[in-house]
């Protein structure tokens, strides 16, 4: 398998670089085919690469065994959050996948995983060697993993703990290593209770099976002022499974009946559970382009908070629901978040 990437600073418009790229595409279409026939990679390294700088300049691109075509073109943000919306905005704007490419803004899992074989630090990385321990916290949506391949003990640290990040994306799929793989290390000496690294895949999806259907997380804690603070998230609450979603729609209530701790009581506490009943009713009808994240309350108010596609309508509900609210002036913020910042104290 061979591997590309390009690195650098950015200061154009991903949108304008996605239509770009595009229009690049069919037109140099025929000499890419032919590239590929001849089995010129570098050549095809040469065209692809400023391409993908286009869009922008920090995203990861390579040629991969495709799942229905014959290879994959794959331009993935790596793990940065905040690149992950373009990458998806990429691939959705690709054409039909034929016989010979197909497009991806991630990592895919590759069945044929355990036969593969990569140069490492000048040596044999074969994932049928690899080793995992694995320890599921009780409750937690998340398998911490230890990785250990006998030529981990030669590596340098950096080198090995690549590696691994590689082997996890081969075996899972880069998305589902986002969702469900915690903590990762790489040791020079197997883990106590290793298994085989083709165990992972299952592994993953019986714990998977105990996050699908909806849940919501109650916290408590303070505020900067060290006034009483609840909250409540989705939980899981992951950027990776709304990719698209990187406008911040934060709608702030205020509340006339509190507690002694400044909490909403009484009819305010009614009033809140009704606009979010509201609420989450218009986000239903948006056709899966916005999610209701978290909500906080402290110090008479309370904040809820949306993140949802920006082409979609999901701001304009916003605006338009608050102006039904009774207990003081509400506002609605709207800002572009694709690393959900505002939220990262509920991120999963």
């Amino acid at each position: 398998m061979r591997l590309f990437g390009r690195k650098s600073e950015f200061t154009s418009d991903p949108a304008d670089g996605i239509g770009e790229f595009w229009t690049w595409w069919a037109e140099a279409r025929p000499e890419l085919d032919a590239m590929v026939a001849a089995g010129e990679a570098d050549r095809l390294a040469e065209w692809i690469g400023p391409a993908v700088q286009v869009v922008h300049p920090s995203l990861v691109w390579e040629i991969a065994p495709g799942l229905g075509s014959e290879q994959a073109l794959v331009v993935t943000s790596a793990g940065d959050p905040e690149l992950r919306p373009t990458a998806h905005r990429w691939a959705a704007a690709a054409p039909a996948a034929d016989a010979l490419w197909e497009f991806h803004p991630s990592r895919q899992a590759n069945p044929h995983a355990m036969d593969l074989t990569l140069d490492v630090g000048g040596y044999e990385f074969a994932l049928d060697k690899l080793v995992l321990g694995l320890r599921a916290p009780l409750g937690a949506p998340r398998v911490d993993v230890v990785a250990h391949h006998p030529i981990f003990d030669i590596l340098d640290d950096d080198t090995r703990t690549e590696a691994a990040l590689l082997a996890l994306d081969w075996l899972l799929g880069e998305d589902d290593v986002a969702r469900w793989v915690g903590d990762i290390s790489a040791a020079g000496f197997p883990p106590i209770d290793a298994v085989p690294a083709v165990h992972l895949p299952s592994v993953v999806s019986d714990l998977a099976s105990g996050f699908q259907d909806e849940q919501w997380a109650l916290l408590e804690g303070e505020t900067a002022t060290g006034a009483r603070l609840i909250a409540t998230a989705r939980y899981p609450l992951r950027p990776v499974d709304y990719p698209l979603f990187d406008q911040h729609i934060a709608i702030t209530l205020p509340y006339l009946h509190r507690d002694a701790d400044g909490l909403p009581a009484g009819r305010s506490l009614e009033a809140l559970r009704d606009f979010e009943e509201r609420l989450a009713g218009r986000i239903s009808r948006l056709h899966g382009s916005a999610v209701f994240a978290a909500h906080m309350s402290a110090e008479g108010q309370r904040v809820l908070h949306v993140y949802a596609d920006p082409v979609g309508e999901a701001a304009i509900h916003a605006k338009e629901l608050i102006v039904s609210w009774e207990e003081g002036r509400p506002r609605v913020d709207v800002v572009g978040d694709p690393g959900w910042t505002a939220v990262s104290p509920f991120l999963t």
